[in-house]
């Protein structure tokens, strides 16, 4: 198919009519007496015949003809047309492969017997030898692969007969496979095997796209051949895809060039260069949103997607599928008062159904700028056109959004908002007054999006503040509830910023007004999910702050609520997966707190979530990955009881889960990480175990792994850290088989990344924590080289880190131990040792008093017991 086009293009040239004969047969069955009747077949013929005679060929025109009046025609055709330069021929109508062999159906064709269907229908072989036999150049377009031939449906009325049992596992509707034959194209309006459809319009979508196509210049045979598949491809919405078979020399161009093809025309080129595995992910996204596939492709091409994980890249199209779907819904409803307005509002909406993006915004700034003109000229008009400017101006943002545009998209919602500013509050109607409020959630969106923090927190106040004035002109419960979830939003921002108390108060202002809708309305389940959302952003925040006492009683009650909605509607995966990610919360705090029983039975929990959600979509790659993550935590509290023959199966079992979706998808970076991490981990276990050649290699590993992601992005921290915790990995290692020189180069070079990530964001705990390790490492590398003044440092500089740690939340069992860690480390360089050891028993001996000592570090008690017996 696609071949024939550009090289009809390319014969349609002056030059090339007076230098080559083109001669085509045009074939066209739609009236058959046996099977399925068809409705298009005639009207495709006619519509094939006026394109080809604009491209200078001889046709002949052939219409419900049976098998012998078929041969006839081909035989005619070999004979008249003998010597052409280029011999095309075009069937319109039904087609069938019996035992490998395709075959035409002329309207006689008999389906009662296999025998009967062989002797009543055409060889396309006989079809090729004609061309073959007529010119050098030979085309050959089937429009033949139409619905099911044997099965009719009710009301149709024509003698169609349903296909002998007998025989029908020999047959089936659709052509089979070619194979390439030396200078002759075949072209299927569908892939082999699989049968097209024969259009609710005039034509099919196959003939439909040929004539739409036909004249397309300035470009190579098979590139305008992709523009008819991607077309056909898009308007069926993936259900049918033509295929080409060519054996012809790559000799055809159009004569005439243009300097670039329109925006629709290289949407689909692009799209034909889409892996499967992501066109079966843009069809699945957009039949969830019920919307074109065209405009998916867009978001998908124009947008910088390259650096995302396969997670990620799904969360950015189904964002684009919502703008998408968002757009075309106020595009339906927006009315305008001005005629010529409606009109290019309505022609933007085409344009953006092919997912001619700028094409779409073009029309809509035309539309704005006629309001733009009209609200100056006259003033009277003033409010109602900058009103329907502002509308017109929304519409663009939304469709810039559903291009991923995010820098356009804000630009369009920063001129709305600028429009309505100059209409005045008193001028907004309640439509306007709503797309106002609207418009600044989009942009507070788009600016977190995008890392303007600062001027989302402006959007998303200016949001606050509109709802605030409007709950208290409405009563709709509502407007209430829009104000509460605004400020969430905030607390997000503050959250951002480092303003934990100013995000606090956000959060607990919104889960206040939340406690009252509910009480005053039980039945609202989805407040219910606003409130569990807030909880778990207020226990966010203490967990920060320190108190995760607190922080434990709100992600209880978040987990209370959600388990009352995921029981409500059992089939609803994202409800069950809410609860895990509560189950984990909840099991690494019991796990800090050293509470390892409550963290156990609350990642066993989660883990059962997962499997069962897993097994009910074994190829859904995120539950899956949900699986790995759970046997990792679960494999780390194996670990902290002690257990490294346990903890090691559950990573293996994990890492081998992240082994196979990687596989899958080889440019996942996310699953690249997990790798890393997950070696990382196998040779955790194996080291409590003193296996040191087996967990340096796996180490070693994790390295290799955590420092190709990190060199190809220098500026994701988390990578960073990731790099800096392999150095350590493999410099612990060396350092007990002895190496300690290349142990501490290691060490120093993750000391550079975790000092430099700790000056970055002083407030990451975490990032204080990592610090003090290293130094505590460099530190004891330095006692064994005897460099007592380097060492004291590094232990100093360590232990300050851990005391401020310790003092910021003393029910943190793992910083409280760590300090105990690094006491012991500085009782090495100490001027009163047994002073400073006697302090970390005490402190070891009062975890243990209170439950928060793990099992694996009881030994610690009688350590310290014994180092102080043998101190002075």
């Amino acid at each position: 198919m696609r071949f024939l086009f550009a090289l009809l293009l390319i014969l349609s040239t002056a030059a090339a009519a007076m230098a080559e004969r083109r001669v085509a047969l045009i074939v066209a069955d739609d009236d058959y007496r046996l099977v399925r009747p068809l409705a298009n077949p005639v009207n495709d013929g006619e519509a094939m015949e006026a394109a080809l005679k604009k491209l200078g060929f001889e046709v002949v025109v052939e219409t419900n003809r049976d098998l012998r009046r078929m041969r006839r025609a081909l035989d005619d055709f070999r004979e008249d047309a003998k010597g052409a330069d280029v011999a095309l021929v075009y069937f319109s109508g039904h087609g069938v492969e019996i035992s490998g062999d395709n075959r035409l159906l002329p309207v006689d064709a008999d389906a009662s017997s296999l025998d009967a269907l062989k002797r009543t229908s055409l060889p396309l072989e006989e079809v090729r030898e004609a061309v073959a036999a007529t010119a050098k150049v030979g085309l050959i377009v089937l429009d033949a692969c139409r619905s099911d031939p044997f099965t009719a449906s009710a009301g149709e009325g024509r003698g169609a007969t349903a296909l002998a049992k007998t025989v029908s596992d020999k047959v089936r509707p659709g052509l089979g496979r070619i194979g390439k034959a030396e200078n002759t194209l075949f072209a299927f309006s569908a892939a082999p095997g699989e049968t097209a459809g024969d259009g609710t319009g005039q034509n099919s979508p196959f003939t439909a796209a040929l004539a739409k196509y036909l004249g397309t210049d300035g470009l190579e045979i098979r590139s305008v051949l992709t523009l008819v598949q991607q077309e056909v491809y898009d308007l069926t919405r993936g259900k049918q895809l033509p295929y080409v078979e060519s054996g012809l020399p790559q000799l055809f161009f159009a004569a005439s060039t243009r300097e670039q093809l329109p925006e629709r025309e290289r949407l689909l080129l692009a799209m034909a260069e889409v892996t499967p595995q992501m066109r079966d992910e843009v069809e699945r996204i957009a039949s969830d949103a019920d919307m074109p596939l065209a405009p998916l492709y867009g978001a998908l091409i124009s947008a910088d997607t390259s650096h995302l994980s396969a997670e990620s890249l799904n969360a950015r199209l189904r964002e684009a599928a919502d703008a998408f779907v968002k757009v075309r819904s106020e595009m339906k409803v927006l009315g305008a008062s001005d005629p010529q307005v409606s009109a290019l509002r309505q022609q933007a909406q085409e344009q953006l159904s092919l997912g001619a993006f700028n094409a779409a915004r073009a029309k809509l700034a035309e539309a704005a700028g006629i309001d733009s003109v009209s609200r100056k000229a006259l003033k009277a008009n003033f409010a109602s056109r900058t009103l329907s400017e502002a509308a017109t101006r929304f519409l663009s943002g939304g469709a810039a959004r559903a291009d991923l545009n995010y820098a356009a998209a804000i630009k369009d919602y920063e001129a709305v908002l600028a429009l309505y500013g100059e209409a005045g509050q008193s001028a907004l109607e309640p439509d306007d007054f709503d797309r106002q409020i609207r418009t600044q959630d989009e942009l507070g969106k788009l600016y977190t999006t995008v890392g303007n923090i600062t001027a989302a927190g402006r959007a998303f106040e200016a949001l606050r503040a509109n709802l605030e004035q409007r709950s208290r002109q409405e009563t709709d419960p509502g407007v209430r509830r829009d104000l509460a979830i605004s400020h969430t939003k905030l607390g997000n921002i503050r959250m951002a910023q480092g303003d934990l108390p100013a995000a606090l108060q956000n959060y607990q202002t919104a889960r206040a007004m939340l406690h009252d809708l509910i009480s005053a309305d039980p039945g609202r389940l989805e407040w219910f999910g606003d409130l569990a959302m807030n909880d778990d952003k207020i226990g966010d925040v203490l967990v920060t702050n320190g108190d995760l006492a607190g922080a434990s009683r709100v992600y209880q009650e978040s987990l209370s609520i959600k388990k009352v909605l995921a029981e409500n509607e059992p089939e609803r995966a994202d409800l069950q997966r809410d609860l895990t990610i509560s189950y984990d919360e909840i099991a690494r705090l019991a796990r800090a707190a050293g509470q390892l029983d409550d963290a156990q039975v609350a990642f066993g929990e989660s883990l059962t979530i997962r499997l069962a959600l897993a097994a009910k979509v074994p190829d859904d790659a995120q539950r899956q990955r949900d699986v790995s993550v759970s046997h990792d935590t679960i494999g780390d509290l194996k670990r902290e009881r002690g257990d490294a023959v346990g903890a090691l199966a559950a990573y293996r079992e994990g890492l081998g889960i992240v082994e196979r979706l990687l596989s899958r998808d080889p440019d996942n970076t996310e699953l690249k990480r997990d790798l890393s991490v997950g070696n990382t981990k196998i040779g955790n276990a194996l080291k409590d175990q003193e296996d040191w050649p087996a967990a340096l290699a796996a180490y070693q590993q994790a390295l290799a792994q955590a420092r190709q992601l990190a060199d190809g992005d220098p500026g994701n921290t988390e990578w960073q850290r990731d790099l800096s915790v392999s150095l350590e990995k493999v410099a612990g290692v060396l350092a007990i088989q002895g190496d300690r020189k290349g142990a501490l180069k290691l060490y120093f070079d993750s000391f550079v990344i975790v000092d430099r990530l700790a000056k970055l964001d002083p407030a990451n705990l975490d990032w204080q924590r990592d610090l003090s390790i290293t130094l505590s490492e460099i530190g004891m590398l330095k006692v064994k080289q005897r460099d007592i003044k380097g060492a004291r440092q590094a232990f100093q500089d360590s232990l300050d880190i851990r005391q401020q740690l310790a003092q910021s939340d003393p029910d943190n069992a793992t910083w409280q131990r760590d300090l105990v860690v690094a006491m012991i480390d500085y009782s090495q360089v100490a001027k009163n040792p047994k002073a400073v050891l006697s302090e970390a028993l005490e402190m070891t001996l009062e975890l243990d008093r209170t439950g928060r000592l793990a099992p694996r570090y009881k030994f610690m008690i009688k350590f310290l017991k014994d180092r102080l017996a043998r101190v002075k």
